[in-house]
Formats: C-alpha cells, structure tokens, sequence
C-alpha cells in the first residue's frame, strides 16, 4: 500500500468510526507511529481529518477551517484546475465568480483572457480582475463577511437576479455522495443558487478534499452542473451521477 492509499485507508477509517488513535492507526497499517503522524498532519493539512491529541477526528460541520489556512491548502491542485478551466472560458465572455478561495485562484487563471465581463460577490476575486482594464468588473451589493470578503444578503441577491451570464463559475465546501454540493453559511448557499439559476452554463471548481467533507448546508446538487473541474477520479458513484444528468468531469 503507497502512502496515497495509505491516507485514503485512514480517511474512510475516521469517518467510519468518527476518531481514530494513532496506536490504532499503527496497528492497522503495520507502520510506525512516525509515519502515522506524518499522514495525519498531511491530511490535517489538506482539511480532510482534524488533528487531535493523540489521533484524529472528522472536521466539524458546522464550521469551516479558516480563510488563511484555505488560502494554501491543495494550493497546486486549485492552480492546475483553474488553469483547466480557464481554458474553457472564451474572450468576451461574461461570467459570474461566487466566494472560495478555488475562485480565487480561477481569477488569477483568467488574467490572460480579454474583455471579460464579470459579476462577483468575492472582494478578492474583484481585486485580482481590476488589474485588466480591458475587463468590466462589477460588485455585487449586500454585507461583507470580514473573514474572507465575501458578500452575501438579499441585496446580493436582488443584485445577481438582474443579470444573466454566460458562465457561472461556482465553489462549494464538500460534495456528498449523494451528489448534494454543500456549504457551511445558509446566506452564501442563497447567493449561489441565484448564480447558477441566471447562468447559461455552471462550472463548479473543487479539489478532491471536497469529497471528504460534509458541510451542514445543502446549496445544491451536481445535476445542476454542467462540468465540474477537479484534480482526482472521484468514486463510482459520483461518476454515476455526473453521467446520469450528463455533467462534463474535467480532471486536472
């Protein structure tokens, strides 16, 4: 077993049992307890387990891990996807670009691009495009959030149901099995809705840490995707689901 599967193995093992020890852990893989520590911080890392003392438990679902630390997290995965779905995307497109920090980093990805036309409710997302003067780049209206920038409320609402886009490009907390696209702040998962609802087109920009978590909120589901971009096979039965309501997988 590589130490890819190795992580994986303990991944389905926490959710399983909700925590596991690292004595456990060393028993069950017939490795050190170093190397189990290694695959826990990694994962712990990666935002897929919470390291505890002595072993680890499942992230809370009723909070997310912090901005700062999801700006870096799987930071090389989220450039290759963006740059993925960057190419997807045509000049003078218009598009929306909800909150995460995925979109920021499709943001970066776009620079290239011409005269685009975006609508967002991410402060750092409208940072990264005023660069282009040959991008239009509107605000969306409403409240704040000061942990990440991102704007949400009835106002952003009423803002994006005036508009109807070319692409929406959409981030999301976790992916169920179930194909339920998860989120931690009902207010966002309102705003996302509006997104992909005036869009002509959805793609959703997610890591394969996504399919490991499980965020209380549901936003939606992937049949209301018409690709997703992504950085791992995901199982068999997400596959199903993206070829059961005809979603493009794009695996960078």
């Amino acid at each position: 077993m590589n130490p890819q599967q190795r992580q994986d193995s303990i991944v389905d093992l926490v959710r399983r049992q909700g925590y596991a020890s690292i004595e456990q852990l060393t028993e069950h893989f017939a490795v050190t307890p170093q190397t189990i520590r290694r695959d826990l911080n990694r994962l712990s890392g990666e935002g897929q387990l919470r390291r505890v003392h002595g072993g680890a438990g499942l992230e809370s679902s009723t909070v997310n891990t912090a901005y700062a630390m999801r700006k870096t997290l799987n930071l090389e995965a989220k450039q290759r996807i963006a740059a993925l779905l960057a190419r997807h995307i045509p000049d003078h497109a218009s598009l929306f670009i909800n909150i995460g920090t995925s979109n920021e980093v499709v943001a970066e990805a776009l620079l290239d691009h011409h005269g685009l036309e975006v609508i967002t409710n991410n402060l750092n997302v409208a940072a990264i495009l005023q660069r282009k003067e040959d991008f239009n780049v509107i605000i969306a209206g409403g409240q704040v959030r000061s942990r990440d920038g991102g704007i949400i409320g009835e106002a952003t609402i009423d803002f994006i149901n005036q508009f109807k886009v070319d692409f929406g490009i959409i981030g999301i907390s976790g992916i169920d099995e179930d194909g339920s696209l998860l989120e931690f702040d009902y207010q966002e998962v309102r705003v996302a809705q509006a997104i992909i609802q005036n869009s002509r087109q959805v793609y959703l920009a997610a890591d394969h840490s996504k399919f490991q978590r499980n965020p209380v909120v549901r936003q939606g589901n992937l049949s209301q995707l018409d690709a997703l971009f992504t950085d791992r096979q995901p199982s068999e039965r997400i596959l199903q689901l993206l070829q059961a309501h005809d979603v493009t997988l794009h695996l960078a």
